[in-house]
């Protein structure tokens, strides 16, 4: 009798197993791609698809030779090439399987998967011991092997079918990626037994697939209409961030021009509010007093512009822009200061 409970297709049957993980002595013995291959395998559900084929005592001899000696196993893609989407085996002599070989890859494979279904039925409940773990390992591993010899000999179905298929608003990358996403999928459920060729079921699934993706993205439209634009995915976090220092060094300038932190005298003070426009509202107000006062033109302090005022000497205006040009303020804040500031004169 087989193992596992049949699913809704009659040959594919599902194993879900109950084994406890090994004990740290037999995990301490294996290696970190080994360890974590048990894990999967005991936590995660075994499928396999079910032949008579499995049931003879040479089975396994006839099964499990090696994939150089049945000419498989060629190379994978070229040095260098990074393209996962199989193009370069379209013009490959090994770009597509032998009739004769493609039941026995199938077979191969869901042998493998058997065996591995069988361990984890016999193992129910309990923790496995060295030996069963190294059996997971083994099955398991040709399994893997015999699926990327499949997976490799039929990649080129999915670019062929991207080519062939008329879905537009879809980028190329994204069928490629679902379509080789359903040639896995479907590498696991074929049946060889049923008569029919791999490609007949791959490239239907490939193709549902596609329909799947090109409904994701109308759906993806509807949400987001706009097409990208990489002007909004810039980030103004610094922008936001030196504007709120700036604001904070305005509030700062305020409070100690209100208490007169810095001992100032009123003309200093009113030449600082004009110059930074510290009151807004009252900006035309606070110019026309400093003008009269220091005898300066209006939105010419701290550059060098002449003094208002013909009746000054040259040596006044020169006092004057050295004590209203650059004008230096300590900050105090209770006793302790907190830095010097020299305003410096607006960017023109």
């Amino acid at each position: 009798m087989l193992p596992g409970k049949e699913t809704t297709n009659s040959s594919c049957h599902r194993v879900e197993p109950q084994a406890k993980l090994p004990t740290n002595t037999v995990l301490r013995t294996l290696k970190p791609g080994e360890v974590k291959l048990v894990k999967r395998v005991l936590t995660e559900p075994v499928e396999y698809v079910a032949n008579e084929f499995f049931c003879r005592s040479d089975a396994e001899q006839i099964l499990m030779k090696s994939l150089e000696e049945l000419g498989l196993g060629g190379p994978g893609r070229p040095s260098g090439n990074n393209d996962d989407s199989g193009v370069y085996r379209l013009e490959s002599p090994e770009s597509t399987v032998e009739m004769e070989q493609e039941p026995f890859l199938f077979r191969r494979l869901n042998y493998c998967r058997y065996r591995v279904a069988l361990v984890v039925e016999r193992c129910a409940g309990v923790r496995p011991n060295a030996d069963a773990v190294r059996e997971i390992i083994r099955w398991e591993r040709a399994a893997l092997e015999t699926r990327s010899e499949i997976v490799r000999l039929n990649v080129p179905l999915v670019m062929a079918m991207v080519q062939r298929t008329r879905i537009t608003g879809v980028d190329m990358t994204d069928l490629i990626s679902d379509g080789n996403m359903a040639l896995m999928r479907a590498v696991v459920r074929f049946d060889c037994a049923r008569g029919y060729k791999f490609s007949t079921y791959a490239c239907r699934s490939i193709l549902k697939s596609f329909s799947r993706v090109a409904s994701r993205a109308t759906r993806h439209r509807g949400y987001f209409p706009m097409e990208f634009d990489p002007e909004l995915e810039k980030s103004n976090y610094t922008a936001d961030q030196r504007a709120e220092t700036e604001e904070e060094c305005v509030d700062e300038l305020k409070s100690i021009l209100d208490e007169n932190a810095a001992h100032l005298s009123d003309v200093e003070r009113a030449v600082i509010r004009a110059r930074f426009a510290l009151d807004r509202d009252q900006r035309g107000v606070q110019q026309r007093g400093a003008d009269a006062r220091t005898g300066w033109r209006a939105g010419r302090i701290d550059q060098g512009a002449g003094p208002a005022n013909p009746e000054l000497s040259p040596e006044q205006a020169a006092q004057r822009s050295g004590a209203f040009g650059p004008v230096a303020v300590r900050l105090r804040s209770g006793t302790n200061v907190a830095a010097a500031v020299r305003l410096s004169p607006p960017d023109e």
